[in-house]
């Protein structure tokens, strides 16, 4: 009896010394797991800066951002041709002073710049979200589903923000339907005057290439089956459910249906451009512990003290 019991002792102290070994290397993998990501990013951002093929292929699409500082043609862009340049004149004059640094200065640059993006949205699980190929692919290749990201979230404290979208993928800016919905004018009221005056400001600098952007998207080109993995479905379904869908999460107070919104709504759904559901993450509760979540709560904080002291 008693060798019994020693036995069981023995087993569950060592149950527990297993338990505490686990949560032991949990915690050291969350202290890794955003150093880990720096030391991936650090490493090529490297590559980026030193030129080291093929990370600075002029395919890519930051190679078109960069390139729009020696002039905008629109006339002959459409959506799927390798390094085109699609958004609207006002993107390209707010990164003006990036591009003209030489090409594998801005590249190294932009790559950590949505590097950057990525913990403030995802804290600890940038590590394993780089890994998925939509991620991995919109890191690679420059795009600015990150930037979209990170511009939705901002939009539910600074709704100015939501112009990032507007001015360059245009159609996920259906998100702003939120406002609407929740009768938040003074929001929808910031996006739009926003939205109008850098349109006011840009096409003052210059006009023709702004007749030369709407005069693109009149065309309403969509890619070809050669032109890379995309959902072949048309806009104008995927706008209808974007539209249920913000909808819906209004008015059961769903914040993380607008990412979901502006993903449907893309122009052209590409493989990549599901990265922009990271936005997701810091509006439920599970990423309230990001960066980003965090921002958030101290935001939220910070308005409704302001509200009660206005009310007093």
């Amino acid at each position: 009896m008693a060798v019994g019991e020693s036995v069981l002792r023995r087993t569950r102290a060592g149950l527990v010394a297993g338990w505490h070994a686990g949560e032991g290397w949990r915690a050291a993998a969350n202290r890794l797991a955003i150093p880990v990501y720096l030391v991936i990013l650090g490493v090529f951002v490297a590559f980026r800066l030193l030129a080291i093929a093929p990370w600075v292929s002029p395919a890519f699409d930051l190679y078109a951002y960069w390139s729009t500082h020696v002039g905008l043609d629109y006339a002959m862009t459409r959506p799927g041709d390798p390094g085109a340049y699609l958004y609207s004149p006002a993107f390209a004059q707010a990164i003006w002073p990036l591009t003209i640094l030489p090409w594998p200065v801005f590249a190294a640059a932009w790559t950590a710049f949505v590097g950057g993006l990525l913990i403030w949205l995802a804290g600890r699980w940038a590590i394993l979200l780089v890994l998925l190929p939509p991620v991995a692919m919109s890191v690679a290749i420059g795009q600015v589903d990150l930037l979209i990201a990170a511009a939705i979230v901002i939009g539910f404290r600074w709704p100015a923000a939501w112009a990032v979208p507007i001015l360059t993928k245009v159609t996920p800016g259906i998100g702003v339907l939120w406002f609407g919905v929740r009768r938040e004018w003074r929001s929808l009221a910031l996006v739009a005057v926003t939205t109008a005056a850098i349109v006011a400001i840009s096409s003052a600098i210059d006009v023709q290439a702004w007749l030369g952007w709407l005069g693109m998207l009149s065309r309403g080109q969509f890619p070809k089956a050669e032109d890379g993995f995309y959902l072949d479905v048309p806009l104008g379904i995927r706008l209808s459910v974007a539209v249920a869908v913000v909808v819906w999460g209004a008015r059961t107070d769903r914040r993380w249906t607008v990412p979901l919104a502006a993903v449907l709504g893309m122009p052209t759904l590409w493989v990549n451009s599901p990265t922009i559901l990271i936005a997701c993450l810091p509006l439920i509760a599970a990423g309230a512990s990001t960066p980003a979540g965090r921002w958030l709560r101290r935001a939220g904080s910070a308005q409704r003290v302001v509200q009660e002291q206005g009310s007093v």
